[in-house]
């Protein structure tokens, strides 16, 4: 094996596939229905590399592939997470405060057991605790701040496995009662409803009951008059029939207020409205609202849904489109040409990467990450460039546009982008941590370090568990990405997006924790060290 670890520590790129290769494979085995999907490659790497340091042989992933990795994942998950976490940021400071609560708590223990049980150096309980939340930049200040960085690595690497290991635990807990949720969003649904009322409300009006979250897609006069695309303006007469599409128990409250559901389906009646998916792939239309779009006037058409990646979402007036979305448009069947033409309808718009936005955007996320912020102790930090990344691509995805500049990225492209910077990012995390671990495991005080780590982060994941789930009433899904998030551990991430067909909440509870996380470790582990 010498010669083959030899090679593979020349080989840098080639033991990066290599990982990734054997690492998803492993990742794709199930036992009782249970997989770790990308988590896998964490391991694998970590057991190659300490394999080869048994030899002697560093096999390492060089630092600054991993960090791009990692700093390409979290400026994806940011765009997709973008248009959503601005809107939740209110609901989110409950569940920050009680997960930086959890950290004081979680070092103080670390701290008495550390000092007063194990009689640690706080060095080691500084590096221990940075390795329990699974966090590199806490651990940089750990080192910083105890003035002994090898005691303080030899705490990361022994903790880090079971950091990584309890929060996956925690997340299948989360997953596991995640099926009863009660925030799941509404699956998007139609129904032509018959119009018993004789006061003739306005279409508006009915708007304004439904909480504007539905759209209404054709309306006909009588029985045999034609089939027209409703203004807001328009009044609903009796025996009229109109097609809502929106959120199931919304289209229920507005057929109690009308009259009542109807056999009849204007839908199957093509002769005067069509209606067609189309493709968002011309960039003039990527960042903009379906408002302003102004299609009524233009084509008198209508869209009634907005498909991106696998959801289905109403489409609201105020709804910002992105290149690479799905809409559901209905027209009059003579114009809809012109309004396909007009959207663009190219599978160009599912993969353009728009390596502005993503090259500007980065460049701000790094410099953002590398700023120096100063901390209470007079030392200075900086929250690393996945924290500035993950944040500008929040603000690039809320906003869409600037100008003629699109912001976003095709959520089918910023997939394929997050996937694969978190892959390369495991890979390395992995080789550095197994090399690490590999040392650490040789001294006297493994077993201490272990159980010290596995207390920290046991606290954690129960306390968040605990608090999400009984205190904030979230649901199973968003608190398996609040664990991930918290952890700063994109792996859990990967874990609970691979056993929930990565729904949209997993992504978004990481990123609403994600950078009070990673301060918030950092801060705390400096203190810690320098106590």
């Amino acid at each position: 094996m010498t010669t083959v670890f030899h090679f593979l520590a020349d080989q840098p790129i080639l033991t990066l596939f290599l990982v990734l290769g054997v690492g998803m494979a492993f990742g794709h085995v199930k036992l009782k229905g249970v997989s770790l999907g990308a988590a896998a490659v964490l391991f694998f790497a970590i057991g190659l590399s300490a394999w080869a340091q048994a030899y002697e042989i560093e096999v390492r992933i060089p630092h600054e592939l991993g960090i791009l990795g990692l700093a390409i994942f979290a400026f994806a998950i940011g765009i997709t997470s973008g248009p959503s976490f601005f809107h939740n940021l209110k609901t989110a400071l409950g569940p920050i405060f009680a997960m930086l609560t959890l950290y004081v708590v979680a070092a103080g223990a670390a701290y008495g057991v550390g000092k007063y049980v194990f009689k640690m150096p706080i060095a080691l309980i500084a590096g221990t605790f940075a390795g329990a939340t699974t966090n590199t930049p806490a651990l940089h200040a750990a080192q910083h701040a105890s003035g002994d960085p090898g005691t303080a690595t030899v705490g990361y690497a022994v903790a880090y496995l079971f950091g990584v290991i309890g929060m996956l635990i925690a997340s299948l807990a989360a997953l596991a009662y995640g099926k009863y949720d009660t925030d799941k969003p509404s699956e998007v649904s139609n129904r032509t409803i018959r119009v018993e009322r004789t006061d003739s409300p306005t279409v508006a009006s009915l708007y304004e009951l439904a909480d504007k979250k539905v759209t209404f897609s054709r309306l006909r006069r009588g029985e045999t008059g034609p089939i027209f695309t409703p203004a807001m303006e328009d009044t609903l007469d009796k025996d009229d029939l109109i097609t809502i599409v929106g959120p199931h128990e919304k289209i229920t409250v507005l057929a109690n207020e009308l009259g009542h559901a109807s056999t009849h389906s204007l839908i199957a009646d093509r002769r005067f409205l069509d209606f067609r998916r189309i493709t968002v792939s011309d960039p003039k239309i990527a960042g903009r609202t379906i408002e302003s779009l102004d299609l009524d006037i233009k084509f008198n058409a209508t869209v009634s849904r907005v498909r991106r990646g696998d959801i289905d979402l109403v489409a609201e007036p105020t709804t910002v489109l992105q290149q690479g979305d799905r809409v559901r448009v209905v027209a009059p069947t003579h114009t809809m040409k012109e309004v396909t033409k007009f959207f663009g309808d190219s599978a160009r718009g599912l993969t353009d990467i728009n390596p502005i936005a993503m090259g500007l955007g980065m460049t701000l996320g790094v410099l953002l990450g590398e700023l120096p912020i100063l901390t209470p102790t007079g030392e200075y930090f900086s929250i690393g460039s996945a924290a500035g990344t993950l944040i500008v691509g929040l603000i690039f995805g809320k906003i869409g546009r600037i100008g003629k500049l699109v912001t976003t990225i095709p959520s089918s492209a910023a997939a394929v982008l997050a996937e694969f910077g978190l892959l390369v990012f495991l890979a390395m995390a992995g080789t550095t941590a197994g090399g690490q671990i590999a040392e650490a495991f040789t001294g006297g005080k493994w077993v201490q370090i272990l159980l010290l780590g596995m207390l920290v982060t046991t606290i954690m994941a129960t306390g968040l568990y605990v608090t999400m789930r009984w205190v904030f009433k979230m649901g199973g899904t968003k608190t398996a990405g609040i664990l991930g998030g918290a952890q700063t551990q994109p792996a859990v991430l990967a874990f609970a997006n691979a056993r929930t067909g990565a729904d949209p909440r997993v992504a978004l509870g990481y990123a609403l924790v994600y950078p009070a996380a990673m301060i918030g470790k950092i801060l705390v582990a400096q203190i810690l060290g320098g106590l």
